[in-house]
């Protein structure tokens, strides 16, 4: 109703205003009556006109009747004289004019030009802050969104359940605050958001600002740092100042990191820092000298761990939400509530697509859907999703998009071949290793072939036994090569470059080395002034050996389950060479084919 009246009012001064204009170009009526000059002639001669009124060249005069007349003269009489002599009837028009509210109106112009420039640039932000105002880089630039105009709430939350409560109880209290204040019960200042990318956090934000019902201020964290030192500060004044006037409020900041990192301890810049005066202001105004009742701060980021500890302690950000990845369950909610959007197949069971997609966050479920949509969109047939289609789109969002116009020889394809079973065939034989879901040597993204293994149930801790196992894995695509071919190629580079790096972190953080045994050696701190702990030479040494042991036993293994079963990669590669793709009802065929 609020919005009704605004654009009838609107509407209302537009139509005002039309008036005005049609009332003042309108051409008055004219009773003067118009004679042409040859007739004025001929009654100066008659004389029937006793007097006239001269202005320019314009001559005017009223009869004994009360009739007024008018005419023009030429201005140049000499041109006209011989006409009159030959009895011409002449008529002299007045040159036109523009209308006097016109030459008024470009006579102001440049004036009012000049008013409307200062005024645009020097306009204070209000409600909407002051970015993109020359004069007003202090005023803040958190975006105020109308709660009528947010369609977001919880219902379109799903996956992270615990999260969600933990709102649900900020949003009760904007709602309801004497249902807290009788029982002595302070709501928090601040709330943290952290967790992986995608897995909700802003959206979480969003649905606050749909179920709240109060103003909802939306800021990133990169609109406060400017070059200029200073003016981040006070653009946190400035929010804090405009959420003490809507009180109570939320102030939503997106990516907190880019303002709260760790601050330096030495170098750096120190306190006169542009980043560190920001976070000071933004630390103050969160729990300084002044309270600020009725302002609940909500923050996002994906790094938690570079935060500065004094945003963390309770007073400020009183409680840290974490925003996981969503398990089994969350997961088939989530496409549920994406597939409302889009023509879906009867036949279709989400159950067991969540079950396929262990790791997906949310916005890469929603990328799967919508992919999946797009696909029958192409066809243009009017089809709805089906599972296969949302097979293919789950590759994509997993894999990449085919690259069927890349030229491959046969030889690269045949080494694809043998690479991609190698790793297929050690998962296979490998007991307690993730099933191999689907194997592929088409193209996809950067990789010339794919081999896809899919856990059986959410897993939050692994073992050593499984990590082994996949040491094994990733080095079974180099062996395969080795025993075809006798020889090896850069195709395994990456697959080196993640046996690498999890061999490290088995050996140096998570204690699965018996010569290093079970103590932390982690890499350098991200944050800056704390380098992590000192590694001696001796021990770098020892680290280094017990990396290349688990590598080299990993090696073997693979090595041996290869060799005893090279029938079996013979008939695998083959089955990829003929189809591109099998999946594991194909691996089972030739697994029992050949054993």
């Amino acid at each position: 109703m609020k919005y009704f009246y605004k654009n009838l009012s609107i509407w209302l001064i537009i139509g005002l205003i039309g008036i005005v204009l049609i009332n003042v170009f309108k051409k008055p009526p004219d009773d003067v009556i118009h004679v042409n000059y040859t007739d004025f002639l001929k009654r100066i001669e008659q004389g029937v006109i006793p007097d006239i009124k001269l202005e320019g060249n314009v001559i005017t005069w009223t009869n004994s009747n009360g009739e007024s007349f008018k005419t023009v003269s030429p201005e140049n009489q000499a041109v006209i004289a011989p006409l009159l002599k030959s009895r011409v009837n002449i008529e002299v028009r007045e040159p036109k004019k523009p209308h006097w509210f016109l030459q008024i109106f470009l006579s102001w112009v440049p004036f009012l030009l000049i008013i409307f420039l200062w005024f645009f640039f020097t306009k204070q932000g209000g409600e909407k802050g002051g970015g993109g105002k020359a004069m007003a880089f202090g005023k803040s630039r958190a975006r105020l969104i109308d709660p009528q105009e947010s369609k977001i709430t919880f219902k379109d939350v799903a996956g992270v359940d615990e999260a969600k409560d933990e709102l649900v109880e900020i949003v009760d209290f904007l709602k309801d605050p004497s249902r807290f204040s009788d029982a002595g019960a302070r709501i928090p200042k601040g709330v943290l958001l952290y967790g992986e990318p995608g897995t909700g956090k802003t959206l979480l934000a969003k649905a606050i600002a749909g179920e709240a019902g109060v103003p909802f201020f939306s800021i990133s964290g990169s609109n406060f740092v400017e070059m200029y030192v200073g003016i981040g500060a006070s653009r946190v004044r400035d929010l804090f100042k405009e959420g003490k006037k809507k009180a109570p409020c939320i102030i939503f900041i997106d990516e907190i990191d880019a303002v709260g990192r760790h601050r330096s301890a030495g170098g750096g810049g120190g306190g006169n820092d542009e980043r560190e005066q920001t976070l000071n202001q933004l630390l103050v105004e969160m729990d300084g000298f002044e309270g600020n009742e009725g302002v609940i701060i909500i923050a996002a980021t994906n790094r938690q761990d570079i935060l500065d500890p004094a945003l963390l302690r309770p007073g400020r950000f009183d409680r840290q939400v974490m925003v996981p990845l969503p398990d089994v369950g969350g997961r088939e909610h989530i496409l549920k509530v994406h597939a409302k959007k889009i023509q879906v197949d009867i036949d279709v069971n989400w159950k067991i697509i969540a079950k396929g997609t262990p790791g997906f966050s949310g916005a890469e479920l929603a990328n799967m859907v919508n992919e999946a949509a797009l696909m029958v969109a192409r066809k243009g047939d009017g089809g709805k999703v089906t599972m296969d289609i949302i097979e293919k789109a789950k590759d994509k969002v997993m894999m990449g998009a085919e690259r069927r116009s890349l030229i491959i020889t046969d030889k690269e394809k045949k080494i694809t071949a043998f690479h991609e079973s190698g790793h297929a065939l050690t998962a296979w034989m490998l007991p307690g290793a993730d099933p191999v879901h689907k194997v592929t040597i088409i193209p996809r993204g950067k990789a010339l072939g794919l081999t896809m293994q899919l856990p059986e149930e959410d897993k939050l801790s692994h073992s050593k036994s499984y990590l082994f196992n996949n040491l094994c894995i990733l080095l079974g695509g180099r062996i395969a090569e080795e025993i075809a071919f006798g020889d090896i190629t850069t195709g395994a580079g990456n697959d080196i470059d993640r046996v690498s790096d999890l061999a490290r972190k088995m050996v140096c953080e998570w204690g699965m080395s018996e010569e290093i045994g079970t103590i932390t050696f982690k890499a350098a701190s991200p944050v800056p002034g704390n380098p992590g702990p000192i590694i001696s030479e001796a021990t770098a040494l020892k680290i280094d050996g017990a990396v290349k042991n688990l590598v080299n036993s990993a090696y073997d293994t693979s090595k041996k389950i290869l060799s005893d079963n090279r029938k079996i990669l013979d008939a695998m590669t083959q089955a990829l060479l003929d189809h591109e793709t099998i999946t594991t009802e194909d691996i089972k065929k030739i697994v029992k084919e050949n054993s």
